[in-house]
């Protein structure tokens, strides 16, 4: 089931703590992109279909990545896109988007997108995988 936009931005600015729908927008937009770029197929596919119509096209049409983040690098990424973003403030955006998200993936998806990741995404995400 696809979350609506304002559902899914008004969890972004609540976990995010951020003043405006605004600000969660562009940390959304920016994480979300950044994700595409790491998840092929349908798993892709798949949670762009539970994601508001604006954002599953970010996620289907992402930024380019040579390779495979590290949690660690993709928040710098993250840091790098937002402006005035530190690590620290990026870490924050991406913990309110992933985190949500993965809300409306479920619990399912979810396995298979960390699957698809480097190890240490279950953390950015919000949810902790055994190992």
């Amino acid at each position: 089931m696809t979350v609506r936009r304002e559902a899914f931005l008004n969890r972004v600015r609540e976990r995010g703590e951020y003043a405006t729908l605004e600000e969660a927008d562009r940390a959304a937009r920016v994480v979300l992109a950044l994700l595409g770029a790491h998840l092929v197929g349908g798993v892709r596919a798949r949670l762009a279909a539970r994601l508001p119509e604006d954002f599953a096209l970010i996620l289907l049409n992402p930024l380019q990545s040579a390779e495979p983040l590290s949690p660690e690098r993709f928040v710098r990424a993250t840091a790098a896109w937002i402006e005035g973003a530190t690590e620290q403030t990026a870490a924050w955006d991406v913990s309110a988007v992933l985190s949500t998200a993965a809300d409306a993936a479920g619990d399912d998806l979810l396995k298979e997108i960390l699957l698809q990741l480097p190890t240490g995404y279950d953390l950015l995400f919000g949810r902790i995988q055994p190992t």
